[in-house]
């Protein structure tokens, strides 16, 4: 039995660095056995079926390929749709009454506790607020990603150590959840 993946590479195609063309990605999908390969945008999102089924296992053969094929190290989180559909419904803030740009989600490598974040003090930062979830972290920014110092801090190195974590607005949110469902 198959199962539907999206790959999230982290840090790529921003700020003129750390290039991966999309028709390279997927054909390097492709390459290493995976189906129904397709991108989303050019900002890291790959979406494949496979009959492989361990997330993690999945994430550190396609950051291998990357960086033997591009030249460079990439951070890779695979997750399957059952856990971005999950996500989505999970969403503790009323997603279809805000803007796209004001809501993200940051996808972790590993569970998270709340102990992590406990240096943050969430009133300085109203009316931005953030939530857990499963290996998640939803975030309202109601003047979006660029301007939010709470996703500034919530980006530090001393709170992400030993995960990775990369951030997706909640229009890519969705899109992943329908890609990954057919």
């Amino acid at each position: 039995m198959t199962t539907m993946y999206a790959a999230l590479l982290r840090g790529i195609n921003v700020g003129g660095g750390r290039k991966v063309p999309m028709a390279e990605l997927r054909t390097l999908l492709t390459g290493l056995g995976h189906g129904d390969v397709g991108t989303y945008l050019q900002s890291g999102q790959a979406v494949f079926s496979s009959a492989h089924g361990d997330e993690g296992s999945l994430a550190a053969e396609i950051a291998r390929a990357v960086e033997e094929h591009f030249g460079f190290g990439v951070d890779v989180i695979v997750r399957d749709h059952a856990y971005l559909k999950a996500i989505a419904e999970a969403c503790p803030y009323p997603a279809a009454d805000l803007e796209p740009r004001q809501l993200h989600v940051t996808y972790y490598s590993a569970p998270v506790s709340p102990e992590r974040f406990t240096e943050i003090d969430r009133a300085a930062y109203l009316p931005e607020e953030f939530s857990l979830g499963d290996r998640a972290l939803y975030l309202y920014a109601p003047n979006g990603l660029g301007r939010s110092k709470l996703a500034e801090h919530l980006s530090k190195p001393r709170i992400n150590k030993g995960i990775v974590a990369t951030t997706r607005n909640w229009n890519t949110v969705v899109k992943l959840v329908e890609l990954t469902g057919a």
